[in-house]
C-alpha cells in the first residue's frame, strides 16, 4: 500500500506539472508574457517552475528504481546503467529531432542529465547534494569567463549558432534553454530525494518546510527596493530562467519541495478512484503529452489564433489574452486526461513512452 500512495502522489504531480507546461508555452508562442493584469501575472508564475518540476521528477524517478534488491548485485547495476543510457540516447536524439521545429525543446537536454546520471546510480545519497553546489558553482564561475548573451538574440529568443559545433557545445554545457550547468543540479536534486522514504509523514513535512523557506527567502530578498541595494544586485535576485542563477535556482528548488512533499503528503488521504487513476495515467504518459502539445497543440491553436504558416514560434506577435491562454491549457489538458484514459485502456504504456522502453530494452 505503501509504494502505491508514493506512486499516485508522484503521478499526479507530473500531470500537475505538464498542464504548467502547457500553459508556459501556449503563453510563450500566443500569449505576452509581460501582460500586466493579475491572470497575466499569475500565468507567468509557472515559468520555470514547471519546467524546474520536471528535471527534479526526472531525476526522482531514476533513483526510486535504485531501492529495489533486484540491483543489489553489481551485475544488475551494470545492466541497470545500460538500459538508462539507451534511454538518454533515445531522448537525446528525439530531441534533437524535435529542437528543429521547437528550439527550447528540453528533451535532448535529458538525454545529457541521465547520461550523467547513469555512472551516478548507486552512489549515497549526500554525493548528489554535492553534485547539484558543483553544478551551480560551475555555472556562475562560467557566468565571469563568458558573457551569458553569447549566441543569442533576446529580441526573438532566438540562439543564433546552435547548429555549430561551438554553438552547440557552448549552448549544451552553459546558456541553453536547460543547459547542463546548472541545469543537472536540480536532477541531482531529485536524485536525492529519491532516495527519500517518502512514506513517511516526518520526511514530507521536513521537506515542506525546507522548501518553504528557500521559496521565501528569495522572495523577500526580490522586494527590496533597487535603490537600495543597486541595478547589479536587484537584477541578479530577480533574474528569471535565463539567465538561471542562484535566487532562481533557490527558489524554484524551494517550489519543487513544497510541491512535491505537498503532493505526496496529501495522496496518502486520496482513495484511489477512476478519476484519480486517470489523473495518475496522464502524468504517467508526460512523454507523449509533452511531444503532442508541442507538435500538435500549438500549430492547431496557432492556427485557429489566425496566424498563418507556423515557422518560427517563440518570436511571433502575441495575440491572444492570458485567460484565452489559460482556456486553451485547460482545454488541450482535459484532451490528455481522456487520451491516456482511453489509451491505457488497451496498451499499459504511452507511445512515446512505448518505443523510449523499446529502445532501451
Amino acid at each position: 500500500m505503501a509504494e502505491k500512495i508514493r506512486f499516485i502522489g508522484f503521478d499526479i504531480l507530473r500531470a500537475y506539472a505538464i498542464f504548467g507546461m502547457y500553459i508556459v508555452n501556449f503563453n510563450l508562442v500566443l500569449g505576452d508574457q509581460q501582460h500586466t493584469s493579475w491572470l497575466g501575472q499569475f500565468l507567468t508564475l509557472f515559468s520555470g517552475n514547471s519546467s524546474t518540476i520536471f528535471v527534479v521528477l526526472s531525476g526522482m524517478g531514476l533513483t526510486l528504481r535504485t531501492e529495489k534488491s533486484i540491483y543489489a548485485s553489481p551485475q544488475e547495476q551494470v545492466k541497470l546503467k545500460a538500459i538508462v543510457q539507451k534511454k538518454a540516447g533515445f531522448l537525446f536524439v528525439l530531441g534533437l529531432l524535435l529542437s528543429i521545429w521547437w528550439p527550447a525543446d528540453i528533451l535532448h537536454f535529458y538525454g545529457f542529465y541521465m547520461f550523467i546520471a547513469s555512472f551516478l546510480l548507486f552512489i549515497d545519497k549526500q554525493y548528489y547534494i554535492y553534485g547539484a553546489v558543483f553544478f551551480t558553482i560551475v555555472f556562475h564561475l562560467l557566468l565571469i569567463l563568458i558573457p551569458y548573451e553569447t549566441g543569442w538574440n533576446f529580441d526573438t529568443l532566438t540562439y543564433t549558432d546552435n547548429w555549430s559545433l561551438k554553438g552547440f557545445i557552448r549552448n549544451s554545457l552553459y546558456n541553453g534553454w536547460n543547459s547542463i550547468f546548472p541545469w543537472m543540479s536540480y536532477f541531482m536534486i531529485g536524485m536525492y530525494l529519491g532516495k527519500l522514504d517518502w512514506t513517511s509523514a516526518i520526511v514530507q513535512k521536513k521537506l515542506f518546510l525546507i522548501g518553504l523557506a528557500l521559496y521565501l527567502v528569495v522572495q523577500v530578498a526580490q522586494c527590496i527596493p533597487q535603490n537600495l541595494i543597486g541595478m547589479a544586485a536587484y537584477s541578479f535576485l530577480n533574474a528569471d530562467y535565463l539567465p538561471p542563477v542562484l535566487p532562481f535556482l533557490t527558489s524554484t528548488i524551494g517550489f519543487s519541495l513544497l510541491l512535491i512533499s505537498s503532493f505526496m503528503y496529501i495522496s496518502r488521504f486520496i482513495t484511489p478512484n477512476t478519476f484519480v487513476n486517470c489523473i495518475a495515467k496522464t502524468g504517467q504518459m508526460t512523454l507523449t503529452h509533452y511531444i503532442s502539445h508541442l507538435t500538435l497543440g500549438i500549430p492547431l491553436f496557432s492556427f485557429l489564433a489566425s496566424k498563418g504558416v507556423f515557422n518560427q514560434v517563440i518570436d511571433q506577435q502575441a495575440t491572444l489574452s492570458p485567460g484565452m491562454i489559460l482556456f486553451l491549457s485547460s482545454t488541450y489538458f482535459i484532451g490528455s486526461y481522456y487520451f491516456s484514459k482511453i489509451w491505457t485502456k488497451k496498451f499499459k504504456n504511452g507511445p512515446f513512452e512505448f518505443l523510449l522502453r523499446q529502445a532501451s530494452n
